[in-house]
């Protein structure tokens, strides 16, 4: 083994632990602007930050506020107005419109019973404080992206959020009172606390929302009376509908919310639960995310896919006018990369704000590629301008936007995330644009990257989408000098679902670190299964290592693995073709698979025999490559006995196979215990088995 690579696991756990210490920014906001007595404008950024921390096996949760002086288009002084402070036990929080209020939502265990309080601060006092678990209007409020949300009315006197429906309280029928009735009939029955219960549904199967969702099953719409304390939770909702990411109306006259793929407002009378009407502003024929109200209350902005398809596949910007009741397309989907190289819209969220002060452009934090670049959209012309395309950094992440000062996180496969803020140019002059950094992180040195590209040779060009071209990016010790042989780590996971932008990984960090050479794969969306081989032949660092986040159903394993020729691979959750157990795998199978799909037809045993033949599990007997499988126990997107099953015909064959199981975690691994045992686990794993 080349001595460059570092083997002792002591030492490779001090360097996990050291890179550990880089936070990562997961909020901003921008405070009222402030006029000293000298006549200047300066305003608070207040921001959060999260960081693993090894000893207390948590992710610690941390703010700090800065303050910046400006003129209204440049930034004139910035800098820290106070150390760091850990949060405890929040989940959510926002301020009022004027700054003067602060809403949060906060979780609390006492005497072993998890509780939540709902606080209302005023200035520099605790006005209020709601046990909202004693109060049982409700179930636990959701703090999730999918349907979460807390938002002031523009009136300031009442607060918007989402939360579980209450469930009734249920007994057997053989616990209740005897009643003589017959036990098929439904029945309900009074008890001393006036509270209705049922009899007989205590077994009652409620389905959830699945992956990252789980116990979210029929969420409601609640509205918090400040000066009286009362909470609403809004009836008339037609139960078949699931309500989330809720605003409130110009003039708080009703509500806007999506459910689950349309955008609803829903007019209601503020100091009473009392619906007037109802009504859907989106069609039927597909999803939308991410409604934002602009500045002047006059528009809506959201963005809106195929119901059928990739997770985060190419969206349109859709825009709703409030006034005309008009809906228009300002950015279709794009299939192919425009001539001016804007590849179109992969975005989950817009940011919570998104629009410029005078409510003509949208900004967006999108991936182009391998990177991701802050986008700037006219909303008049549809044009699309790019701010940071031109920069040497690697992705850009808008956090906040406010009287068109920018707040945004940058970070680069060699630098951790820092903090800088900038005003957003007038029209035409985007690049212009300048950045103040507020919290400055330094480059890891000893790492060097870079992007490549990729063309298909014309034997495996994809028919359907011929002549595309995929980005990769590679990782290295800057020390490596040319004709050097270190082990190469590929990391082909990203399409069909996501995207790998070069930005701060703390595996790869660590990795590199470690003496290993590291490709991260960027595969189009379409075109999965013809990414592999084109990396192989054209990238020649070493010998080749393989780290997987999942088996594809559309890869043939044995196939796969013997064309890399690898030492050694490390599997997360991997699929083998199963169409149930999973919140989504009928879907997502048939249609990686190659198939069309949708709810309204059977597949037909041929399909299903095609997809058998495309699954990893029907040419387990190819694959002789060592194998770590780590599996969570809580996984609902990719059921975990579909790695047990491949595991045990790995054994069964005799091929090196391991498997790690890790209670209290889904599909993602991403709890601080999982996440840094399987990085020392997969480490050591690739150690054994290298040979150079």
């Amino acid at each position: 083994m080349d001595s460059k690579v570092l083997r002792e696991a002591a030492e490779i756990a001090q360097l996990y632990r050291d890179q550990c210490r880089f936070p990562a920014l997961c909020r901003a906001d921008v405070g009222p602007v402030i006029t000293s007595r000298y006549g200047g404008q300066y305003g608070n950024i207040y921001t959060e930050w999260t960081q693993r921390d090894l000893e207390r096996n948590e992710n610690v949760k941390f703010c700090r506020q800065y303050i910046v002086f400006h003129d209204d288009k440049s930034v004139v002084y910035s800098g820290p107005s106070g150390n760091c402070t850990e949060i405890k036990g929040e989940l959510l929080s926002v301020d009022s419109p004027s700054g003067d209020m602060k809403a949060v939502l906060r979780e609390s265990t006492i005497k072993g019973e998890d509780k939540q309080f709902l606080e209302i601060w005023h200035k520099n006092r605790k006005l209020k404080c709601l046990n909202l678990t004693t109060l049982s209007k409700h179930g636990k409020v959701y703090e999730d992206e999918q349907f979460g949300c807390m938002v002031w009315s523009h009136s300031e006197t009442h607060l918007l959020y989402v939360a579980e429906k209450k469930r009734p309280k249920t007994e057997s029928y053989f616990q209740g009172p005897e009643t003589g009735l017959l036990a098929d009939e439904e029945e309900t029955i009074k008890t001393d606390k006036k509270e209705e219960t049922v009899l007989g549904q205590q077994f009652e199967y409620y389905e959830d929302w699945g992956e990252a969702l789980v116990n979210k099953s029929s969420p409601v719409l609640c509205v918090l009376d400040i000066e009286g304390s009362n909470i609403t939770v809004l009836e008339g909702i037609p139960t078949n509908i699931s309500p989330g990411q809720a605003f409130w109306a110009p003039n708080d006259t009703g509500l806007v919310f999506v459910v689950m793929g349309n955008i609803c407002l829903m007019k209601i009378r503020p100091t009473s639960n009392q619906i007037r009407f109802f009504k859907q502003l989106s069609s039927n024929s597909s999803a939308v995310c991410s409604p934002r109200l602009s500045p002047d209350l006059c528009r809506i902005v959201y963005m809106e896919c195929g119901i059928f398809g990739p997770h985060q596949q190419c969206n349109r910007l859709c825009m709703y006018d409030w006034y005309t009741k008009q809906t228009s397309v300002v950015v279709d989907v794009v299939q192919r990369a425009r001539e001016d190289g804007f590849t179109g819209i992969y975005s989950s969220m817009l940011s919570p704000r998104c629009w410029s002060a005078d409510s003509q452009r949208v900004l967006m934090s999108c991936a182009q590629r391998c990177r991701k670049d802050l986008l700037v959209v006219d909303t008049s012309t549809g044009e699309v301008t790019s701010l940071t395309s031109q920069s040497e950094e690697g992705s850009w992440n808008l956090l906040n936007i406010h009287r068109d000062l920018m707040v945004v996180s940058c970070s680069s496969p060699n630098c951790p995330p820092d903090l800088r803020v900038g005003f957003l140019p007038e029209k035409g002059s985007e690049s212009k644009m300048s950045w103040v950094t507020l919290e400055e992180t330094q480059p890891q040195e000893d790492i060097s990257w870079q992007t490549l590209n990729f063309s298909p040779p014309p034997e495996e060009d994809n028919s359907q989408y011929p002549g595309l071209d995929f980005n990769a990016i590679l990782l290295k010790p800057k020390e490596m000098t040319a004709g050097s042989k270190l082990p190469l780590i590929v990391m082909p996971h990203g399409g069909p679902h996501s995207v790998l932008v070069s930005e701060w990984f703390l595996s790869t960090a660590v990795l590199c670190k470690m003496g290993f050479s590291v490709l991260l794969g960027e595969e189009q969306l379409q075109c999965l299964p013809y990414t592999p081989q084109v990396y192989l032949k054209q990238v020649r660092v070493g010998s080749i290592v393989i780290l997987i986040t999942d088996i594809l159903p559309l890869m043939d394993s044995g196939k796969f693995i013997q064309r890399w020729r690898s030492s050694s691979i490390v599997l997360n959750n991997g699929v083998k073709l199963r169409l149930n157990g999973s919140d989504m795998c009928v879907f997502r199978c048939v249609v990686e698979a190659g198939y069309e799909y949708n709810t309204d037809i059977h597949l037909e045993p041929a399909i299903l025999e095609q997809m058998l033949n495309k699954s990893p599990i029907k040419h387990v007997s190819k694959v002789k490559t060592p194998v770590l499988l780590m599996l969570g126990e809580d996984d609902k997107r990719v059921p975990n006995k579909q790695g047990i099953e491949y595991y045990r015909a790995l054994k069964a064959l005799q091929v090196p196979v391991r498997l790690l199981w890790y209670p209290g975690n889904n599909h993602s691994l991403s709890k601080v215990d999982a996440e840094s045992d399987g990085f020392m686990n997969a480490a050591l794993w690739i150690i054994q088995h290298l040979s150079l």
